[in-house]
């Protein structure tokens, strides 16, 4: 069996401005809560919801090491915990949109994730016995974007 890749959803996450917790041991650690956000794909879409955040370490390497939860509220009703951890590339790309000055693109920097999805909602059980990947991008706001793809 070939593993492929399969277009699952794309999400943005619109993020609260850093709170800076500081340098420690591991580097810089940083938490942007997410404010909300939306989730479209065939099967899945839906609003991403308040309450989750980004517990990013950003390392001396130009690297942040992305920790990551938030919820999804379905358009039929169904809730999908989601929890990733991630690796962010800061170039220039990504320093500008963090400026507020442009987007990134998705070529313009390594941004991958690696998304795990739950839920008790039996039309979605599939989520729990799948595994996703994503590649993301930055836009000014700050706002993330992530198509999210399922290994088959």
């Amino acid at each position: 069996m070939t593993i492929g890749l399969e277009h699952e959803f794309t999400f943005t996450a619109r993020l609260k401005d850093a709170v800076p917790v500081g340098r420690g041991p591991f580097g810089e650690r940083r938490i942007r809560e997410v404010l909300g956000g939306e989730v479209t794909g065939e099967r899945i879409s839906g609003t991403v919801g308040t309450g989750g955040a980004d517990w990013v370490l950003v390392g001396e390497d130009g690297y942040g090491r992305l920790d990551v939860r938030l919820t999804i509220h379905t358009d039929d009703g169904a809730h999908i915990y989601v929890q990733y951890f991630g690796v962010i590339e800061y170039t220039e790309a990504a320093l500008a949109a963090n400026r507020g000055e442009r987007s990134s693109g998705y070529a313009e920097h390594y941004f991958r994730t690696a998304p795990r999805l739950e839920t008790g909602d039996e039309r979605y059980a599939w989520v729990n016995r799948t595994v996703f990947v994503g590649e993301g991008r930055l836009h000014p706001g700050p706002v993330v974007e992530y198509r999210v793809h399922r290994l088959t």
